[in-house]
């Protein structure tokens, strides 16, 4: 039975405030638990999927892997991009038939009991989408739950991204649950259809750099005018990878997300100080290194990356900011990839410029 568009637009909107919103509740709230890795570089975070009291299968939900922060928070990669943000939500695979008419006939139900007018209304539409093939324009009803296609695919639902601060964002995956049979992807309509792309989003979302410490000589304590050298050996500057994956059944995706240093930059804390070279931004040398370690005969010269500060910082210290930037790509499922915005993340060091004593005689 079709339904025009402005039953489609009152349906949505009390439906999905009652119906939708107490069926996939569940969805809005994942369960973490976090283990440390053996780079111990961050976390490995799972959100997985499990069951409920009534023995229901939970919503499958992604698993992070590699560096990435701890307890499904935010990790402390910074994008280049202003413009760019991770999905604030996606629909996924969410109950094979019989488990999805279990609870959602019940949640139905429930919402009914209490429910007059429009929403009443709506409620008794979505009870119909799902038992007698009630359906609009290019979202074909149900009949009985699809349980006879039970084992032969999943009801997909959204889900809201716990990261994401915009509330409205969050919940802009809307749409009533629907039907993927396995092997097949989502109807085209669905364009939040969680898929590699949006995986390697999250991983980078949950990445985790390491906290590097730059190489300083002078080490804390240099001279006015007296060229500090800056330097990262290669050891301690390499490559991380964060992984997302989702694993239902009929349905596997992931993404890996890599992020590669590619250059560093320096600011002194303070105006009076020059840089080298004078843009502050040392590049990465063939080896992976950036910089040049300071050895004995060279504090006359002029170092590849540091700094010169122009006066003392008194009594107090200077906050010498060094960040990375990070080149960062992603491969995913079915040999899919590409770039994704630069990354940086920045470290504060504490200096003390003294001024060079001279004895008058």
């Amino acid at each position: 039975m079709p339904v025009n568009s402005s039953q489609r637009t009152a349906l949505g909107r009390a439906s999905a405030a009652l119906a939708l919103a107490v069926a996939v509740a569940s969805l809005a709230a994942p369960a973490h638990s976090a283990e440390r890795t053996g780079n111990d570089e961050g976390a490995g975070t799972e959100q997985t999927a499990g069951s409920d009291e009534t023995g229901i299968h939970a919503a499958v939900r992604v698993e992070y892997s590699g560096s990435v922060a701890p307890n499904g928070g935010t990790g402390n990669v910074t994008s280049a991009d202003v413009n760019w943000e991770p999905p604030p939500c996606w629909y996924a695979p969410y109950l094979g038939a019989k488990d999805f008419k279990k609870k959602m006939s019940a949640d139905i139900e429930e919402a009914a009991g209490t429910a007059t007018g429009t929403a009443g209304s709506a409620i008794g539409q979505t009870k119909q989408h799902y038992e007698d093939e009630f359906g609009w324009e290019d979202h074909p009803g149900y009949k009985d739950y699809n349980v006879d296609k039970d084992g032969e695919g999943m009801f997909w639902a959204g889900v809201e991204n716990p990261n994401e601060p915009d509330i409205l964002k969050r919940g802009s995956c809307s749409e009533l649950p629907f039907w993927v049979d396995n092997g097949e992807a989502p109807p085209p309509q669905f364009e939040q259809a969680i898929d590699p792309e949006m995986l390697a989003a999250l991983a980078y979302q949950h990445m985790e750099l390491p906290d590097t410490e730059v190489t300083l000589a002078p080490d804390g304590t240099t001279k006015v005018n007296l060229p500090t050298w800056s330097w990262l050996d290669k050891a301690d500057f390499h490559e991380v990878q964060a992984t997302a994956a989702i694993n239902a059944p009929g349905f596997a995706l992931q993404a890996t997300t890599t992020a590669k240093p590619v250059s560093l930059k320096l600011k002194p804390g303070t105006d009076d100080a020059e840089t080298y070279p004078a843009s502050g931004e040392c590049t990465i040398n063939a080896d992976g290194s950036i910089g040049e370690p300071y050895a004995k005969g060279k504090a006359d010269q002029t170092p590849p990356c540091g700094i010169n500060y122009l006066r003392s910082s008194g009594n107090g210290t200077f906050d010498l900011q060094a960040t990375i930037t990070w080149d960062i790509a992603w491969t995913g499922t079915g040999g899919a990839g590409g770039d994704l915005p630069d990354g940086t993340f920045g470290t504060t060091q504490a200096v003390t410029v003294q001024e060079i004593q001279s004895i008058n005689r």
